[in-house]
C-alpha cells in the first residue's frame, strides 16, 4: 500500500539503491565463493572486490542516503538503523577483505588469506541478507 502513495520523484534514488544493493550482494557472494579456491580464482576474487563490490557499496550507500533524505522515515525506524549499521560497518569489513584479497592474490603459496577473504565475505553476506530482510519487512 505504501508503494501506491510514494511520490514519483522517489523512484530513481530507490532504484539506484536497490540496484547497488543487488550488485553488492551478488559480488560479495562471488568473492566468497572464489576466494577459497585456486590461485586464478583468488585473482578474480580480488578484481571482483575492487571493480564490483566497492563501487556497488558506494552506489548503494549514496542512493540510500538520497532516498532517506527524501522519505524522512521516523527516527526510531529499526529497519533504517539496521541498514545504516550494515552499510557503514560493512565498509570497514570490505576494505579489510579487499586488502586480504590482494594479499591472497600476491602470495599464492599461503592459503590462510584466501580462507580469511572467504570467511569475511561470507560473514558480510549474511549481514547484507539481514539488512535486506529488514528493508523489505520493515519491522518496528
Amino acid at each position: 500500500m505504501v508503494a501506491l502513495v510514494r511520490p514519483e520523484s522517489w523512484n530513481f534514488p530507490l532504484f539506484l539503491h536497490v540496484l547497488g544493493a543487488m550488485v553488492l550482494v551478488g559480488a560479495v557472494a562471488a568473492t566468497a565463493i572464489a576466494a577459497g579456491r585456486g590461485t586464478v580464482l583468488r585473482g578474480i576474487a580480488f578484481r571482483t572486490m575492487l571493480f564490483l563490490v566497492l563501487p556497488a557499496w558506494v552506489l548503494m550507500r549514496l542512493a540510500g542516503q538520497w532516498i532517506d533524505s527524501r522519505e524522512n522515515p521516523s527516527d526510531d525506524a529499526t529497519w533504517v538503523g539496521i541498514g545504516f549499521v550494515v552499510g557503514d560497518a560493512g565498509l570497514v569489513v570490505l576494505i579489510g577483505t579487499a586488502v586480504l584479497a590482494w594479499w591472497a592474490y600476491r602470495h599464492p603459496e599461503r592459503s590462510w588469506p584466501g580462507r580469511a577473504v572467504a570467511g569475511l565475505a561470507s560473514l558480510y553476506l549474511v549481514a547484507l541478507l539481514v539488512a535486506m530482510w529488514a528493508m523489505t519487512t520493515k519491522p518496528d
